[in-house]
Formats: C-alpha cells, structure tokens, sequence
C-alpha cells in the first residue's frame, strides 16, 4: 500500500499543537511526511468471521475467546458477521523514529507524529479496498482492543486469529502492546440493516481521564 500524504493539521494535534501550527512546525511536519512516504510500505491483514452474541460475551467464529464487556456487545448488536483488521507501518517506522531521537529529537516527535496519521490512513485504505469486494450492506466503525471496556488483553487472540505475526510481522508484547508500535487492530460489524453509530467519541475511551486532547478541550477526532 502506498501513502498519501497525511493532514499536517492531524499530525500537530499529535504533537500536542493548539491553534494552527506555525510555520516551523509545519516545515518539519512536511519534511517527517515526505521522508515516511518515502520510507514505509505499510501493511495489513484482515479476516471475515461470523458474530454470536451470547451471554458470556461476543464469539467471533475465529476466535477460541470470547470479545467480553459491554461496549462490544453493543457495538456489534445486530450483526452477522465481522472483520478482524490489523494494520501496521511496519518496523521501519520504529527504526526512523529510534534513530532521529539520538540526534534530532524536534525531527524525532514530527516523524512519531506522521506515523500516528499515517496508520490511520492505512485503516482507512484497507476499509476502502476490504469492504469493495465483500458484501456488506451496512458495517460499523473500527472498534479496537482497549477501547471502551474491551480488554486490551485480546490484543494477542485478535492476532492469533489472524496469523499476523507471519503475514504481517505484527506481534503483542506480555502488556499487550503492539509491535510494530505504530499498528492498529480492530473489530468492524456488517449487518443487514443500519447499524448503531454513536459511542465513538470521548465518552467511550478509558483514556478520556488523562487525554492530552481532552485537557486541551480538543478530542484526538477534531
């Protein structure tokens, strides 16, 4: 998959910007877009799964555990069917920012920074390129391990399920963390009928009490 270039405006909210960046800040945003453009060849990996909603959580045909807490159960209520997405920048992200930390550290963050855009770019390119060959009427939004009250613990299953590690290089560390670190792994229902939509805001995120965003009445949508 190939980058676009990311919105700088995105990026400096990452970098904890308020107001519109100055042109220092813009000049090294530019310069960290080109240069991970250039760089990385992101990756992702997904799998189609049917949905049970049961009483001891969420059971996804893929999965030996269920997806537990109630934000997911009523995020996929009404669906028959999910996909487990994993994407990632791949290591060369994590080597690029390693490697400015030593000697640049203002270069380092705005690299940090794109990276955290760019993977949602990458999110977003595989819904684009995944939903244009399955048929899906209607679908719901990415809903990702440690969100809500689903536990960050299923980071690893979720990987599991899709062998992510081989296709991907994508793995969880014992915190369940992801690596490469610029990654993301998510759940997104398909339904028949219109799906509920609300919930993706700060009121759902278990990081809305210490969110840098948030402290800066800002949210890390916009």
């Amino acid at each position: 998959m190939k980058l676009d270039p990311v919105s700088l405006e995105e990026a400096a909210r990452y970098m904890g910007v308020r107001g519109e960046p100055d042109e220092a800040v813009y000049g090294l945003l530019s310069r960290a877009d080109e240069m991970v453009r250039t760089s990385l060849r992101p990756k992702y990996v997904y799998r189609e799964t049917s949905v049970d909603l049961t009483e001891n959580g969420v059971k996804l045909g893929c999965m030996d555990v269920p997806l537990t807490g109630k934000d997911i159960s009523a995020h996929l209520s009404g669906c028959t069917h999910a996909v487990l997405l994993a994407a990632t920048l791949s290591s060369e992200a994590d080597k690029l920012i390693r490697q400015y930390s030593i000697r640049d550290m203002a270069f380092s963050l705005a690299l940090d920074c794109v990276c955290s855009a760019a993977v949602e770019q990458v999110c977003e390119k595989a819904e684009e390129e995944i939903f244009a060959s399955i048929d899906a009427p209607y679908r719901t939004w990415r809903f990702s391990p440690g969100y809500g009250d689903l536990p960050l613990e299923l980071q690893s299953d979720v990987l599991a399920a899709l062998n992510a590690q081989r296709r991907i290089g994508l793995t969880a560390t014992a915190n369940s963390l992801l690596i490469p670190s610029k990654s993301v792994t998510a759940i997104i229902g398909i339904s028949d009928r219109p799906v509920r939509q609300g919930g993706s805001g700060c009121g759902s995120c278990n990081m809305r009490e210490r969110c840098a965003f948030r402290k800066g009445g800002k949210s890390c949508k916009g």
